[in-house]
């Protein structure tokens, strides 16, 4: 896919270091003093739930400016069936490069790819102010709460097509890769150049504890 020179291809090897050295930069003290994305999704790349066939970056005249990873999950219903489903993140853009929709161009196109490849729907942690715009919805529409059986303003699902998630009301569960070892993503991230941890108390930081508040018993 290419529009205005941006261009959106398959991650490949090359582009690993480059690609959390993004990832690092894009999450840096946003949601929280420094980040582990970039742990992340050194990580995701050898778990088994890592779903190669959607790992992109976008591209600008060379420059990778943007990724998004996606991983297998799950939704336990409550009659006993589990129901898989997608789950993207991280989604990172360089700072220089977001609100200019590379982002948006990530999501659609692997939308696209995950319909296409025959998933019933992707299920996210996110903001619905940003995510809304893009189909998703809170995913308590479908009857569906966190892994600890909660509704969360910051869950939000989107069905690959009609009626993919009716009647799957349970809990959503991610891969057990996002269960991450705090002290290894503190020694992965000594390899990259020192940063400084903040709680500065920006607007993103802001908005995030106010997104994981708006929890309520399911």
């Amino acid at each position: 896919m290419q529009q205005n020179h941006l261009v959106l291809r398959r991650e490949t090897p090359c582009d690993y270091r480059a690609v959390e050295e993004l990832t690092r930069e894009a999450f840096w003290n946003h949601f929280s003093p420094g980040c582990c994305e970039h742990y992340l999704a050194h990580i995701l790349r050898d778990s088994p739930d890592f779903v190669a066939l959607l790992d992109y970056v976008a591209t600008l005249d060379g420059e990778i400016i943007g990724s998004i990873f996606y991983s297998k999950a799950s939704v336990c219903c409550d009659d006993g069936r589990r129901i898989p489903v997608l789950c993207f993140g991280p989604l990172s853009v360089a700072p220089a490069h977001q609100r200019h929709g590379v982002g948006s161009a990530l999501i659609e196109h692997t939308v696209k790819l995950a319909r296409d490849l025959g998933h019933r729907a992707i299920l996210i942690y996110g903001d619905p102010l940003f995510y809304g715009r893009l189909g998703f919805a809170p995913a308590e529409h479908h009857q569906i709460g966190t892994a600890d059986n909660m509704y969360a303003d910051s869950l939000l699902a989107l069905e690959l097509f009609d009626g993919a998630l009716a009647g799957c009301s349970g809990r959503f569960v991610e891969s057990g890769v996002f269960e991450l070892d705090e002290k290894e993503a503190l020694a992965f991230d000594r390899s990259f150049a020192p940063r400084t941890a903040l709680e500065d108390n920006s607007d993103s930081q802001r908005r995030f504890r106010e997104l994981v508040q708006r929890r309520r018993p399911r």
